[in-house]
């Protein structure tokens, strides 16, 4: 039978792509436009090359903010990942308890980020929150407004306490689909439970582990409403992140060029990161087997 082609269909994708392009091309052509670019006013543009995106790469703030979100990234999914894992494999596999506790390990994940710093910002207040008010009463100096090393480990736990439940639930979707054979052979073997969790569990959650760590590691890497509502920045420049930092230089100072630039070398990291660092997961998941020479 011949099989006829209509071209026509493709006017069904045509929303797609035009919704794309309003989304996400012609924003990103705009802030291209701007990076190159010194705006002197509503009609006044001057080209300056590459003068931005020296500027931006020389500025010792975006190298402290720079650290600094690379250090509370790798602190996150440091404790995120293991505690998502440990978490799964605690949960009931089956039955109403286990409906339950995933729709109770889920309810962080469903409130907004605003809201998420809110919270945090109310529970470590001494005076009227239950965190800062337990902590005064154990005698501890508690104030994350004044004390950098409080306000870090605020924004780490506010972070934990939001996202685990994502790695959790990946992981305990991956256990769920791992064959009940694999566990019989283990059972029948003798294997005891560290040697079930080493050589079944955690191989078969490698795909997912993968998709969690690269999920985790844009959300730590680009994270900015949580930790500017709970500090802003502060105290000084102590949780001034990269997005924080982005947002202080486009609508604090108004300088276009310059964000414009540094949110294109922003973008360029996370991707660059993102990639290599799948790249090694991949390698991992899916080693190279030498070949064996015949004679």
């Amino acid at each position: 039978m011949l099989k006829t082609h209509n071209n026509k269909a493709w006017f069904l994708v045509l929303p797609v792509v035009l919704s794309v392009a309003f989304s996400a091309i012609i924003p990103l052509m705009t802030v291209i436009n701007y990076s190159v670019q010194d705006i002197l006013g509503p009609n006044r543009k001057v080209f300056v090359g590459l003068e931005w995106f020296q500027e931006v790469l020389r500025d010792p703030d975006l190298h402290g903010a720079f650290v600094r979100q690379l250090l509370f990234t790798m602190i996150v999914l440091a404790i995120e990942i293991p505690l998502g894992i440990l978490i799964a494999l605690s949960l009931p596999a089956r039955g109403w308890k286990a409906s339950l506790s995933l729709v109770l390990i889920a309810l962080p994940l469903l409130v907004p980020f605003n809201v998420v710093g809110t919270i945090w910002q109310i529970f470590g207040r001494a005076d009227i929150g239950l965190g800062g008010h337990f902590l005064a009463s154990l005698g501890v100096d508690y104030n994350y407004a004044t004390n950098p090393l409080h306000a870090w480990l605020t924004v780490i736990l506010m972070d934990v306490w939001h996202w685990t439940p994502l790695v959790a639930l990946l992981c305990y979707a991956g256990l769920r689909a791992i064959p009940e054979g694999y566990y019989q052979a283990a059972k029948i073997d003798g294997a005891k439970a560290w040697a079930v969790f080493r050589f079944i569990q955690l191989p078969k959650l490698g795909g997912v582990l993968m998709i969690g760590l690269l999920l985790r590691f844009m959300d730590s890497f680009m994270i900015y409403t949580e930790p500017f509502v709970l500090t802003g920045g502060g105290p000084g420049n102590a949780t001034t992140f990269l997005s924080v930092y982005l947002t202080k230089l486009a609508v604090g100072q108004f300088d276009l060029g310059p964000a414009a630039a540094f949110s294109l070398v922003y973008f360029l990291i996370i991707q660059i990161v993102s990639f290599i660092l799948y790249t090694i997961i991949q390698r991992n998941a899916n080693p190279q087997t030498p070949r064996q020479e015949t004679t």
